[in-house]
């Protein structure tokens, strides 16, 4: 456990902003797995499903849960969901 006062805040704020990235990471997971379900089931709503899903990786590389080239990645495979 840190002694100095600035060193015990990044303690809290470290773990703070990790709960907040690791709900961003699962809910983008969420998004992918519905998108994909979505797709491979041709529902009605897959077009809808995969643009969601893109919205959020773009969301998650901006935030910098995600390096860029592993979005684009991810990007692709969901369009090329859509377009199949």
């Amino acid at each position: 456990m840190p002694n100095i006062k600035s060193a015990k805040k990044r303690v809290k704020v470290n773990k703070t902003k990790a709960e907040a990235n690791k709900a961003r990471k699962s809910n983008l997971k969420t998004m992918i797995k519905k998108a994909e379900l979505a797709a491979a089931n041709n529902a009605a709503d897959k077009e809808e499903a995969v643009k969601t899903a893109i919205k959020r990786v773009d969301q998650a590389c901006a935030k910098n849960l995600l390096h860029k080239n592993t979005a684009a990645r991810k990007k692709s495979h969901l369009a090329k969901l859509l377009n199949d």
